[in-house]
């Protein structure tokens, strides 16, 4: 006689908290939550610090210096403060984090449904359902390249690459390069290949400009001293513009270097306008490098002038450099479009910006572009929080140095919503009647 056997269940777990991903976000509110005794469990599609592993090219260094590698109860304690981490020691630095605190991490489990149930979430990974009074989605603000919709346009024979999957030069077909996006990943990238040997062109979007060192000191030294990075939305006229203003023009490297346009054309880097669109080989720039390196210019000079106004303020003139001049990009008569394939250019490497994807979160808490609409983390449906955004709250919430604030006041707001539902089931004692008064 035939039985059939059934399918075994899913596995189940109940916790206070379930928070999505284990990177640096995930990691500082893990902490923060173990520092109160809140039941929780962090689950990641991949390892701890998983893009830092799989998703970086080979020669990547931290941009911010290792003094400014700080999260919640931990941070760099090595001899190099003034260097950068590679992207395996950033990795490195993270597991060794989780051990610290001995992290409750599920690894090689993806999320891929998150939905209320009543007062609590139900959590459906690929090695389990997990229930929880709250959830926290802490995937960062890097999830997905963006690549824009025109690339579908250009021929098979132009081998196109995100910088997630680049890792270093000699993975590329021969020929040139061409170079979309003019910001850190655009500027980082387009240096190595040059130093490699191969033709670069550069498709020169909007940019922020910034030496790595002015005047002696480490550009974060002076935005630190500034007070750049406690600036908060609050503060801002226009939140989405702050949160997708373009990323520094930098590069974290053992010589600090300032890397910027004029580096790059210095070595011989081509420069045209903005990305406009393509054609089978051919791909159009629009005639805006002039414009678009000017404006980065005034913001630059802008900067400069605050922190030459800080040094004349509190008399630091005698201890520091003097000022320097800023360099300028040499704009003549760039080319409105270029046939790839006749000029040798084999590739294109998109470096332009992430996007998020929340296919999996059946959540009401998406705004019209499809982000977290959020206040410091706490979203509109209670339990529901979100950490590592850009410009969350602070001007650097999603830096390592920067995330642990928005870990601090999500945790706490965890802790106490915690509370309040623990007052708010617990029996009432009987009142007491009293007792009749006997008559003599």
């Amino acid at each position: 006689m035939h039985t059939s056997r059934r399918a075994p269940r899913p596995a189940r777990t109940t916790t206070g908290t379930v928070v999505i991903g284990a990177g640096q976000a995930g990691l500082a509110v893990s902490r923060c939550l173990t520092d109160r005794g809140h039941d929780h469990l962090v689950l990641d599609r991949g390892r701890v610090a998983e893009r830092w592993q799989s998703e970086r090219w080979d020669s990547l260094r931290l941009l911010t210096p290792n003094w400014m590698t700080r999260l919640p109860g931990f941070r760099y304690d090595g001899p190099d403060t003034d260097g950068f981490m590679t992207a395996v020691e950033t990795a490195r630095f993270f597991q060794r984090y989780a051990a610290s605190f001995d992290a409750p991490v599920r690894d090689q489990t993806e999320v891929v449904d998150v939905r209320p149930d009543g007062d609590r979430f139900v959590v459906v990974t690929s090695g389990g359902v997990v229930t929880a009074r709250n959830v926290v989605v802490a995937t960062g603000w890097c999830d997905r390249p963006a690549v824009p919709d025109t690339a579908a346009h250009l021929s098979r024979r132009i081998h196109q690459l995100t910088p997630d999957r680049y890792r270093n030069p000699e993975q590329m077909p021969a020929g040139g390069v061409l170079v979309v996006g003019a910001s850190t990943t655009g500027v980082q990238l387009a240096h190595e290949l040059r130093l490699a040997g191969r033709r670069v062109v550069v498709a020169v979007g909007s940019h922020q400009r910034m030496p790595r060192r002015y005047r002696g000191m480490d550009s974060f030294w002076w935005l630190d001293r500034l007070g750049v990075f406690d600036r908060t939305v609050d503060d801002v006229a226009d939140v989405w513009a702050a949160r997708t203003e373009p990323a520094l023009q930098l590069v974290g490297r053992p010589d600090h270097l300032t890397l910027d346009l004029p580096t790059l054309q210095a070595m011989g880097v081509e420069l045209v306008g903005r990305f406009r669109g393509a054609d089978g080989t051919r791909a159009h720039f629009a005639p805006d490098l002039a414009a678009t390196t000017a404006a980065a210019d005034e913001r630059l000079a802008h900067l400069l002038a605050r922190i030459d106004a800080a040094v004349e303020r509190d008399h630091l003139g005698a201890e520091l450099l003097p000022a320097e001049p800023i360099a300028a990009v040499r704009c003549g008569d760039e080319p409105d479009s270029l046939d790839l394939a006749a000029e040798g250019i084999s590739t294109v490497v998109w470096a332009t910006g992430y996007r998020r994807n929340y296919s999996w979160l059946r959540l009401p808490v998406l705004d019209e572009r499809g982000e977290i609409r959020q206040h410091r983390g706490v979203t509109p449906l209670p339990g529901a929080y979100v950490l590592g955004q850009r410009f969350q709250h602070f001007r650097n919430s999603n830096f390592i140095d920067g995330v642990g604030r928005d870990a601090e006041y999500v945790a706490r707001h965890i802790v106490e919503r915690a509370a309040h539902a623990r007052r708010a089931v617990r029996p009432t004692p009987p009142t007491r009647r009293p007792l009749p008064s006997r008559g003599r």
